[in-house]
């Protein structure tokens, strides 16, 4: 297992973390609780040591897995969690105030219920669900998060930045008020590179991955007949002609880095940990299965730099994500 520096906390994270949405079985179908703490342990026996999950996930059902799993270990294991939004919007919109979004009592009523749920003595990252720029320098949020981090509640502060709005936390940064971001970054959607990561890099800020299998897109495991279970975000996330385009991107990516298709979820993960602004990646892992396949990749070894410049080509500007209020997440399974 490789380890990075998570920005300027001093905390040292693996480099592939648990993105622990998935366990906590309300967008993605198909989990299980004895297989989510079967995948947790496995996760940490082979080195991990952050997870990211967030208090609405299955309404807290992911935090207290977590919290049950990292209490019954010997390791240290950092935890991120989330605030979810007051007004329960995905993404924030525009327009609003922090006060309609993160007053600070709320911001102080759900760390400590995400505190109960996990049943830690102090979050290591609590993050803000959401994000506007348009937010710093209004409201009470940060006052909150000040007295937080005094109280010993949480240790460092972070946001979840809007999904594919890479330069609306730039603002943030520039205040020098944030210790973490959490960002969209992956083949498809390489817009974190223009702004975002060159500004985290300078100003210490780190880095934590979502999404770096396109919710599934880069796995090499949808095609234009595959079929979701009904409920399941991906009906609409990948409607319409949505997975045959898919399919046929990563047939170009096999054929241009000359790789079979089952290499693609390995190159996905190397090419974000190839960037030295990452300090985490958290592919979400429902299954010992998908933490093995997945922690292989953790070994400090980026893609090669022609690999990077080809896939360079593959940037997709596009909008797959619907309009109603639901966090974004990320699996390595279809």
């Amino acid at each position: 297992m490789h380890y990075r520096k998570l920005g300027a906390t001093g905390l040292d994270v693996s480099e592939v973390g648990y993105g622990a949405w998935g366990i906590g079985k309300d967008a993605w179908l198909g989990a299980e609780d004895d297989e989510s703490i079967r995948a947790l342990h496995k996760a940490i026996d082979l080195g991990l040591n952050f997870i990211d999950t967030a208090l609405a996930y299955g309404e807290g059902h992911s935090e207290r897995l977590v919290g049950r799993v990292v209490k019954e270990r010997d390791e240290t294991v950092y935890v991120a969690t989330k605030i979810p939004p007051k007004n329960d919007t995905w993404p924030a919109p525009s327009g609003l105030h922090p006060d309609e979004v993160f007053p600070g009592d709320y911001v102080r009523e759900c760390t400590d219920r995400s505190l109960e749920n996990l049943g830690l003595g102090a979050i290591d990252v609590q993050q803000f669900h959401v994000w506007s720029d348009e937010w710093v320098g209004e409201g009470d949020w940060l006052e909150a998060v000040e007295d937080l981090k005094k109280e010993g509640k949480i240790r460092f502060f972070g946001v979840s930045i809007n999904d594919h709005q890479p330069e609306n936390a730039v603002k943030l940064i520039q205040a020098g008020v944030v210790d973490t971001v959490q960002v969209i970054y992956n083949v498809f959607d390489q817009s974190p590179e223009d702004d975002l990561l060159p500004l985290c890099m300078e100003r210490g800020v780190g880095v934590i991955v979502r999404v770096p299998f396109d919710e599934g897109g880069l796995t090499g495991s949808i095609t234009p007949e595959t079929k979701f279970e009904e409920g399941d975000f991906r009906n609409e996330y990948f409607k319409g002609d949505r997975k045959k385009e898919v399919y046929e991107r990563i047939r170009g990516i096999a054929e241009d880095l000359d790789v079979e298709e089952d290499k693609i979820p390995e190159i996905a993960l190397r090419y974000v940990l190839s960037h030295p602004a990452v300090s985490t990646v958290i592919p979400g892992m429902r299954s010992v299965r998908n933490v093995e396949r997945n922690m292989a990749v953790a070994d400090g070894r980026g893609l090669p730099e022609d690999q990077v410049e080809r896939l360079k080509a593959y940037r997709w500007v596009r909008g797959f994500y619907p309009e109603p209020s639901e966090p974004s997440g990320d699996t390595a399974t279809t």
